[in-house]
């Protein structure tokens, strides 16, 4: 493995743990602001959606431009949002003092929950950037270990970064010193991450090199299939193997992520448990991940092609998303979490593989970059759609909802990629 993705795992680590600090906090901070379950997943979709409309662009940009100047923009957008929440409340009662217009003091700070998550977004493309990275330093028989480290990474990132956030809501020393100053406890983690997303771009600057040579950019710069054009975008699509990864890759993340972006909410509606205790979990959660990037990914991709992992990870989600509603205890919901992240894990990084191989290389960025935005619009809809569920119909919903989105994964996956023997790579 290349020596250049050490300093990119790290940015890796670094990034998702500034990330996880904040992510089960959130909804807590918006219904203490007044906001319903649909407010909460319409401000976790703002983001995905923001993402939507820049990851394509971000993609295609690094294909021309290279990884590492992208990189160091996405990490500045990091630090201005994260900076902004931490600002939500002062900046919110300015608001409402300056307009003078009826808009109450929790409308304003909901609204400015909102354009941080969506400016964040607007920023982001950080995971295809790095998937990006580890595609121009990687062969096809070695790409999908590299992609597990990075998937490793984000495991690491999780396992500290919500028990992390969760003890910093709740430290007393800090929070005092902030409600001083007029901040919300939850401000404490937001600029804990703020600081750390400073420190990775100090990183990325001093430590990254750029992946891509400046004469392979050159000559990417003036290949056609790097061109801002909707014709490319729309003849990529036509290639049977690549829409059928994107169209897989699309419905499993709405059904995973039905899972994930409202779990917060699952735990406090089912569970009763509190932010600090659903930190914890997703702490949990974090060395599942770890587990499963970091050793089983390498000896299943080693063992079986990538049609079979596909599949079998596909059933194995649709199976353990359908137990998920049924879980009653804390015990039986960490148990149940094991296989969801072996599952979620095996596809998501064995399809962002596959997908890399049924491209031109001049085309990774930008094919991980429309992966990325399909991605994106899959967490518009089911954050939106999750809460919407889980107000109207209760949690258990949320599983069922997966469950019915992956039969339709599996029949896909066993009828355009498991039995269609498709031999061609483009």
């Amino acid at each position: 493995m290349k020596r250049q993705i050490v300093p990119l795992i790290l940015f890796v680590f670094v990034d998702l743990l500034g990330y996880s600090l904040f992510l089960p906090l959130l909804p807590y901070y918006a219904e203490n602001l007044g906001a319903t379950p649909t407010v909460v997943g319409l401000i976790v979709a703002s983001n995905a959606l923001a993402q939507l409309i820049a990851a394509p662009i971000v993609g295609r940009l690094s294909d021309r431009m290279g990884r590492r100047p992208l990189i160091i923009f996405s990490v500045v957008g990091t630090i201005v949002s994260f900076v902004l929440l931490g600002l939500v409340d002062p900046l919110a009662a300015l608001f409402v003092r300056g307009v003078r217009s009826g808009v109450s003091y929790e409308m304003a700070a909901i609204g400015l929950l909102f354009f941080s998550r969506a400016l964040d977004g607007l920023a982001g493309g950080n995971a295809s950037l790095a998937r990006a990275y580890i595609a121009d330093v990687t062969d096809e028989e070695e790409r999908a270990r590299g992609l597990g480290l990075i998937g490793a990474a984000f495991g690491l990132g999780f396992i500290v970064g919500p028990a992390l956030g969760g003890f910093l809501s709740n430290w007393g020393l800090a929070t005092s010193a902030f409600a001083a100053m007029g901040l919300s406890r939850y401000a404490v983690p937001a600029f804990a991450a703020a600081g750390l997303a400073v420190l990775n771009l100090i990183g990325v600057f001093f430590r990254l090199p750029e992946s891509l040579s400046p004469e392979r950019r050159a000559e990417l710069a003036q290949s056609p299939r790097t061109a801002f054009r909707g014709r490319l975008l729309w003849k990529a699509l036509q290639r049977p193997r690549f829409n059928t990864l994107l169209s897989t890759r699309f419905l499993y993340t709405v059904a995973f992520t039905v899972f994930t972006a409202n779990f917060a909410l699952y735990t406090q509606y089912q569970l009763g448990l509190a932010d600090r205790s659903t930190s914890y979990i997703l702490a949990y959660v974090g060395v599942l991940v770890v587990l499963v990037q970091g050793l089983a990914i390498g000896r299943l991709t080693a063992r079986y092609t990538d049609r079979s992992l596909i599949f079998g990870a596909s059933v194995l989600l649709g199976i353990t998303l359908l137990a998920w509603s049924f879980v009653s205890n804390v015990v039986l919901l960490l148990v149940i979490l094991a296989p969801l992240a072996l599952s979620g894990g095996v596809l998501n990084t064995v399809t962002n593989s596959a997908l890399t191989k049924s491209v031109y290389p001049e085309e990774v960025g930008g094919a991980l970059g429309l992966s990325e935005a399909l991605n994106s619009l899959a967490r518009v809809i089911a954050p939106a759609a999750g809460g919407y569920f889980l107000e109207s119909l209760g949690p258990p919903s949320l599983g069922i909802a997966g469950t019915v989105v992956m039969v339709g994964v599996v029949v896909l996956v066993w009828r355009r990629i498991l039995v269609v023997e498709d031999t061609s790579s483009v």
